[in-house]
């Protein structure tokens, strides 16, 4: 207990390294975790921004463009950055020093990257548990940059105060294709490497479509490679946000749901079940569903 007591207090005064062990403890399970968890005290003062988009957007040009603006107002950013699990050995495929090396060494950015762990829309229970532990630090804002964009990107709207949908000029013949989930998640839009070919043309076509549907949500053109729009993004990613308190217990409900989805599968050991499926998958009549009656 002395232990997590000293991880909480590190936490609540910013301490990088005990941020960093508690995430750690967390996101593996590791003893302690439980207590850790339940002892924070998660203010949410933090804005927490979601940025979602498809492969090759720019997501992580664009979130190490924002916080290097923060950082540099004096500003204190966390960024978790989701990616995609390898099938194999469940670890993480991409890291955090290679995508956001500007800001591995910057005092005031704390970079962390979190595997998806299979999850479809990229938002794991890990990711939320992680999430609460920033939260309960003392950071400006929290960014949580997710892998891919469609139906099952949904998740992060559950996490997020606020999501950023990042899009390229060449993505025109995607909307039409995945508008829907889009409209759903999106507090903003935001149309990267603006610089292109096509960019107002796509931008302005973006927003016709919005005023159909959803007209109080902005389109921002950046070129984040540049640094440029990085500063307007950044006045309205700091304006005050208003609070949905009839749609806060469905997404709590939904939170909660996951977390004993979870936490009721913990007993199932995902080596032995390896070794066991080798075996039984070599059997002639073999069948996942008579299998899997063994392990419920």
């Amino acid at each position: 207990m002395d232990k997590v007591e000293a991880l909480l207090k590190g936490i609540k005064e910013g301490d990088f390294i005990s941020i960093a062990r508690a995430l750690t403890i967390v996101e593996n399970s590791l003893h302690g975790s439980e207590a850790l968890l339940r002892a924070l005290d998660v203010q949410r003062s933090a804005p927490i921004i979601g940025i979602t988009g498809p492969p090759g957007a720019g997501k992580s040009t664009l979130v190490n463009a924002i916080a290097a603006d923060y950082a540099a107002a004096d500003k204190r950013v966390a960024i978790l950055a989701v990616d995609p699990t390898s099938p194999f050995n469940f670890g993480s495929l991409l890291g955090d020093r290679i995508r956001m090396s500007q800001q591995f060494n910057n005092p005031n950015v704390f970079i962390r990257s979190v595997a998806t762990r299979g999850a479809l829309g990229g938002i794991s229970t890990k990711t939320m548990e992680m999430v609460d532990v920033l939260s309960a630090s003392n950071f400006d804002i929290i960014i949580v940059e997710t892998v891919g964009v469609g139906q099952s990107e949904l998740e992060i709207a559950g996490l997020a105060e606020r999501t950023l949908v990042v899009l390229v000029p060449e993505s025109g013949d995607e909307i039409q294709n995945i508008k829907s989930g889009l409209m759903e998640i999106a507090q903003a839009f935001v149309v990267n490497k603006s610089d292109r070919e096509g960019a107002d043309l796509f931008a302005n076509n973006l927003i016709k479509l919005l005023r159909q549907t959803e007209p109080q949500v902005p389109v921002f053109k950046t070129v984040a490679d540049k640094n440029k729009g990085i500063s307007a993004l950044r006045d309205w990613l700091s304006s005050p946000i208003h609070h949905d308190n009839f749609r806060k217990p469905y997404l709590l409900a939904e939170k909660a749901f996951k977390l004993l989805q979870f936490y009721r599968s913990q007993d199932v050991d995902r080596q032995r079940l390896l070794n066991d499926i080798k075996v039984a998958s070599e059997e002639k009549n073999f069948n996942i569903y008579r299998f899997i009656d063994a392990w419920r």
